[in-house]
């Protein structure tokens, strides 16, 4: 009887193979079920973007409309966008709030740097409290050249 189970070679070599198949499957299933569910919280929330303009302007003083979009090219009101120096210099950040229409009107002064021929200006967006917006990408910038 003993005989038997000392000559089958299979129980030695098929049960790991067995268990490392039933691992392979375990795993693949979770990152599925996995991905589902982190897939499930970004349906509720919408990226929201900007629409400057003038979208190319000169070094100093200017006035930015600045619309506050979402991705039907609605506008959204209530949200707050915050103008920043990202290849140009501000004495600060500009900061305004959107109206119904979800326009907002930003007073900036870029500059450029000694031999720089051209820079951009970019936008934050803060979405409205207690929405389903958020800012995640980056927004249209717009670009500043020196005339």
């Amino acid at each position: 009887m003993f005989e038997r189970f000392r000559t089958d070679e299979r129980a030695i070599e098929g049960l790991p193979v067995r268990l490392v198949v039933a691992l392979v499957v375990g795993v693949a299933s979770l990152s599925v079920m996995l991905n589902m569910l982190s897939g499930l919280a970004a349906i509720g929330v919408t990226e929201l973007d900007t629409q400057p303009v003038p979208e190319v302007t000169d070094p100093g003083n200017t006035t930015l409309a600045v619309r506050v979009v979402d991705p039907d090219g609605g506008g959204v009101a209530n949200a707050t966008v915050v103008a920043r120096g990202e290849t140009v210099s501000l004495e600060s950040p500009a900061v305004a709030r959107t109206n119904a229409s979800g326009y907002a009107r930003l007073q900036v002064a870029p500059r450029l740097g000694p031999n720089q021929p051209d820079g951009e200006l970019g936008f934050e967006v803060k979405p409205p409290a207690g929405s389903q917006y958020v800012d995640r990408r980056g927004n249209t910038r717009v670009l500043v050249v020196r005339g």
